[in-house]
């Protein structure tokens, strides 16, 4: 079984904070689970960046979070899903759940006629050369959190404010860019049985914000 919870638009640190908190709390028979969610401009700077590869964030909020890979940025119009998974239950580690995740995208950007591909070099998907989806994890205790991020419609300018995967001019790219017009809740609904498809798992939504994000949201709201 996999849990679905459908986050809406959320600050991007409550939402790290909850997956760091569901993580530490999560006991062996915890349901897996995937997080939708978009955020509000931010970028985040995983445990290989470096501070060059931030070109001119502008007034756009910088977070260094714990997840590996380098510089990523999230907006509105970008789908991302948070994988918060027992990988031993799955018999994946984590270069396995790369590539699931990496094909789950793919399969989902097939659907809607776009051919993409992984590279070798560099983990995410590429089309053309240019990047549509980045990845980026930590698993503790043989558990992962966060997760993925596809380009359906966000703003592209904003991409070119970094060196994406620390690559200098690497290009950026999204569906809206290259003809695909659908709608980023439509794309999540498929990516996300694709992703369950690969994973053997059935779908269960779940209607309520995750526990952990309530009480981190709640926190904020005490400040």
């Amino acid at each position: 079984m996999l849990h679905c919870y459908r986050l809406g638009l959320q600050p991007y640190v409550p939402v790290w904070r909850a997956m760091q908190l569901h993580l530490r709390e999560r006991g062996a028979e915890a349901a897996d689970a995937l997080w939708r969610v978009q955020h509000p401009p931010v970028f985040t700077l995983g445990r290989n960046a470096r501070p060059h590869h931030l070109l001119a964030p502008a007034a756009i909020p910088v977070v260094r979070v714990d997840r590996g890979g380098q510089v990523t940025f999230h907006g509105p119009g970008q789908l991302v899903l948070y994988v918060l998974l027992d990988l031993r239950r799955h018999r994946l580690g984590v270069r396995g759940l790369v590539e699931v995740l990496q094909g789950a995208v793919i399969d989902t950007l097939a659907g809607f006629g776009i051919l993409a591909e992984a590279r070798p070099d560099a983990p995410g998907v590429y089309v053309d050369g240019a990047k549509i989806a980045a990845l980026g994890l930590r698993v503790r205790n043989g558990c992962s959190m966060h997760g993925l991020a596809l380009n359906v419609r966000p703003r592209l300018a904003e991409f070119g404010r970094m060196d994406a995967c620390g690559y200098p001019g690497l290009a950026s790219t999204s569906m809206f860019a290259l003809g695909q017009r659908s709608d980023p809740d439509q794309v999540a609904a498929l990516l996300e049985q694709r992703l369950a498809e690969r994973l053997g798992c059935v779908l269960e939504p779940i209607h309520t914000l995750p526990e952990p994000l309530v009480r981190m949201l709640a926190r904020g709201s005490e400040r």
